[in-house]
């Protein structure tokens, strides 16, 4: 049998599934972003710690992100959308899965690519038209992987990452969010 290196820790993660089966409490994470206000609707968004396995941790680095509007929009384009950090991590949490999912399978990948693409019509949130919805309309994402293995292996691989994706779950069902003024 020939070695799978696609760069996932499956044993661990099998490993961390047993674990919390025993421990479900463990498996309560809370993940946070701290978004500070610029100038016009340029804002810059920060993420360092976590609660999880019972306490809190914080990642290697401070990750930092910036987000305002293009310049079409009258804005600075200083980072891309807020909405499109939607599709940010919808290509991220789809990609990852296929490559565990692969690396679980035995399957070598070779490449993976995600194309993510949102319809939006933003006269729902310019308050042109109170019938039109803020969000996107639809979300399209086309795979395009190279592997060891058949089609309907790979289109196996996709299907078992979007069940597995946490972001494809929040975008897909309802999602309670609680906005309060500290």
């Amino acid at each position: 049998m020939t070695t799978v290196v696609n760069g996932v820790n499956v044993q661990a993660l099998l490993e961390a599934r047993e674990a919390l089966k025993s421990a479900p409490e463990a498996a309560q994470f809370t993940w946070r972003a701290n978004s500070k206000w610029q100038k016009g609707v340029h804002s810059t968004t920060t993420i360092q710690g976590f609660f999880g396995l019972g306490q809190e941790q914080n990642h290697k680095t401070e990750a930092v992100f910036d987000a305002d509007h293009p310049e079409v929009f009258a804005a600075e384009d200083n980072g891309i959308t807020p909405i499109e950090y939607l599709l940010v991590g919808l290509a991220s949490c789809l990609t990852a899965g296929v490559a565990s999912v692969a690396q679980n399978r035995g399957i070598q990948l070779r490449s993976v690519e995600a194309t993510v693409e949102g319809a939006h019509d933003i006269r729902g949130i310019l308050g042109v038209d109170s019938d039109v919805r803020n969000g996107f309309n639809d979300v399209k994402v086309t795979f395009t992987i190279d592997a060891d293995a058949s089609q309907q292996d790979i289109e196996a691989l996709v299907a078992q990452s979007q069940k597995r994706s946490a972001v494809f779950d929040a975008l897909t069902n309802p999602t309670n969010v609680t906005v309060e003024v500290a």
